[in-house]
């Protein structure tokens, strides 16, 4: 969700004046940890199979005002959140997904505590803390949380497992969750193809089959492969016979290692040019191209394992789409600092192609291997002039 779209969802919450099955809220930070612990709980256990809002810096007691946050000695930024929530034993070691959003309204600052919404329902913790009590499962229904003391109705426990399962989901999101679970899916003859199916729900199916001679292009990071040919593929995903998702793959290595293709994307150091300055491929955890390319690779030898991490060497992987565009923005603010990395890379070897202009090759080769040490700094907090 856009900035935009996120604080006007907000200011419409505020506006209805009440609370509601997804949006809770606080005056002030919570003064206490379980009582925080307990309501980022309950949120990740809505029953709308959405994002969560505990929206901190309204006064439910004065008409809605605003009550600006800056200075609540209770605050927390994103960080500390996810580090206090790390601690807490959680059944499964499954936790919440996180983040606070400041934003500000009336010239006030409001904090927002995000609870994503998660497939890994039911949240609930294996050990007790000061309270809040391991093996209940708290769950927001309509404006109330479900006591400290008690946990959720065998209906609304059942609902959080379904949900977990997929059970009532659609068929892509069904099958994005079967292709984590690699063990359960089985080869099926084919001589034209790579089909594989899943054993418990044959009717899903994945293939894979090569795109023809008159795909045969190069990009930046098959020249990080020892055998730098290209091999296209397309994995085509059914439900009975209906196609649910199409992409693109690859054969590296000369066929040693198969993955989705990565994604690509650009970034302008001109906000008012039309043209990229950097590109470069990307994955994005939980997306389709993501959970496909963990799919197929099976670490199970060194050529496999090589080819991988080499591919990997010059690939961006996202946490988030969040994260992702924050640090585009990170990017174009530390210009100066990319441009320092992309001249300390060492280039692999780049043989002359009729056709291509090598130097293009290069350049986006050094500049994706620049993005990936400039994203550990990001995530390090780490900033050099």
């Amino acid at each position: 969700m856009e900035s935009f779209e996120f604080e006007q969802e907000i200011i419409d919450l505020i506006a209805l004046k009440q609370e509601g099955s997804y949006w809770d809220f606080k005056r002030e930070w919570h003064h206490t940890l379980p009582d925080l612990l307990h309501d980022i709980i309950c949120m990740g256990n809505n029953l709308e199979s959405r994002d969560a809002y505990i929206i901190i810096g309204i006064d439910e007691e004065n008409d809605y005002m605003v009550v600006d946050t800056a200075k609540d000695k209770h605050r927390k930024n994103t960080q500390k959140i996810v580090d206090f929530l790390r601690d807490k034993k959680f059944a499964g070691g499954i936790r919440p997904t996180v983040y606070v959003q400041t934003i500000f309204l009336q010239g006030q600052t409001i904090d927002v505590l995000v609870v994503k919404n998660d497939y890994n329902t039911p949240f609930y913790l294996a050990e007790s803390y000061q309270g809040v009590y391991a093996n209940n499962i708290y769950i927001r229904m309509m404006d109330s949380n479900t006591p400290k003391t008690a946990s959720a109705d065998r209906n609304h426990v059942e609902y959080l497992w379904r949900k977990h399962f997929r059970l009532d989901a659609s068929p892509i999101d069904r099958v994005l969750y079967y292709l984590t679970i690699r063990k359960n899916w089985l080869n099926a003859h084919s001589e034209t193809s790579s089909i594989e199916y899943y054993k418990y729900y044959p009717e899903y199916t994945i293939e894979h089959s090569s795109a023809g001679e008159d795909r045969d292009g190069y990009v930046y990071y098959l020249f990080n492969q020892t055998d730098r040919r290209p091999h296209w593929y397309d994995i085509i995903i059914r439900f009975h016979q209906t196609v649910i998702a199409s992409l693109g793959g690859a054969a590296l290595d000369g066929g040693r290692y198969f993955t989705s293709t990565p994604k690509t994307e650009g970034i302008r150091f001109n906000r008012s040019s039309m043209d990229y300055d950097i590109y470069y491929k990307y994955f994005i955890k939980g997306t389709l191209e993501y959970i496909v390319h963990c799919y197929y690779y099976e670490d199970d030898g060194d050529e496999a394992r090589h080819s991988h991490d080499r591919f990997l060497e010059c690939v961006l992987v996202f946490e988030t789409k969040q994260e992702k565009e924050e640090f585009e923005d990170f990017v174009f603010s530390h210009q100066d600092q990319h441009a320092d990395l992309a001249k300390k890379v060492h280039l692999p070897y780049f043989p002359n192609l009729d056709g291509y202009r090598m130097s293009a090759f290069k350049r986006e080769y050094a500049n994706a291997c620049a993005l990936k040490e400039l994203l550990d700094n990001f995530r390090n907090g780490v900033v050099t002039s």
